[in-house]
């Protein structure tokens, strides 16, 4: 009988070893079912971006555009300043378009100011940028929103627009080149923007870049509106039709303008009369 109490209390519990076991099989399970669920999920945040990307950009390019067609169409004075550099690794911009107009006294004042810049992120899960947009000046632009705006925010000048933004680039066109920088003066002819959301590639050099494939852009026109000469390409032959679009250069009077308007003409057929009077005419010499 004592025998058989002492065999059953011994068989009642697990040993150290088995416990070791069973906690080691279990955090191997967990461990590969988190890694499972976190590729899963990276996955799945991979096919999001790139089906939500291009609307994303599209929106926030189009929003930069109707703000250079706004302040650059008005009559007021106008300077744009494009700056470019690097946060955390991350390329990022600033475009700032700022209206200004003089008062009585002759004095400069501004009537509004439109910033666009990119920020690292500190505060997402992932690592990108933020897109700000910031706007100050006399007039109120939303006068709705910013009556009922409390004083906490109108401290805060700068409203985040998207965040997840891993390349963000404003470039001024002149000619032919793209600058990354423009000091504060008159508008360039043009901007370019590009923005990506895709995911970042680690540089050799140091910091981050997209695939251009992944990269969206649009150039906006400062002057839509100017007077374009359209060319017409140079053919083999000497006597083609001259350019419609060139400007006639008058260097001998009316007789050059004479002739630059039948250039590319064919050659006035005379009339029947002129026929007549030119076959008559060695007759009447004969005859004298």
């Amino acid at each position: 009988m004592g025998f058989e109490h002492r065999q059953w209390r011994r068989r009642s519990g697990f040993s150290l070893g088995e416990m070791l076991a069973v906690v080691i099989i279990g955090s191997m399970v967990l461990v590969a079912i988190l890694t499972i669920y976190t590729r899963a999920n990276r996955a799945a945040d991979a096919v999001l971006r790139k089906i939500d990307s291009p609307a994303w950009a599209e929106e926030v390019l189009q929003l930069i555009a109707e703000d250079l067609g706004r302040a650059l169409g008005a009559e007021e004075d106008v300077t744009v300043r494009v700056r470019n550099g690097f946060d955390n690794g991350f390329p990022r911009a600033e475009l700032v378009l700022r209206r200004t107009y003089h008062d009585n006294e002759n004095k400069e004042q501004t009537l509004e100011e439109i910033t666009w810049r990119a920020g690292y992120d500190y505060e997402g899960q992932t690592p990108g940028l933020v897109v700000y947009r910031g706007y100050e000046g006399i007039a109120r632009e939303d006068r709705l929103l910013d009556d009922n705006r409390e004083d906490g925010e109108k401290n805060y000048p700068f409203v985040p627009i998207c965040r997840g933004v891993t390349f963000f680039q404003i470039q001024a066109c002149r000619g032919d080149e793209l600058l990354d920088q423009w000091p504060a003066s008159p508008p360039p002819p043009g901007v370019k923007i590009t923005i990506s959301f895709a995911e970042p590639h680690e540089m050799v050099r140091g910091g981050y870049d997209v695939a251009e494939r992944d990269k969206i852009s649009r150039i906006v026109a400062i002057d839509p509106t100017r007077k374009i000469q359209f060319g017409s390409p140079a053919g083999p032959d000497a006597n083609a039709p001259a350019d419609p679009n060139a400007p006639v250069r008058d260097t001998s009077g009316k007789k050059s303008a004479n002739k630059q308007s039948t250039r590319g003409q064919p050659p006035k057929q005379p009339s029947a009369a002129e026929r007549m009077t030119n076959e008559r005419m060695p007759a009447q010499r004969k005859s004298r």
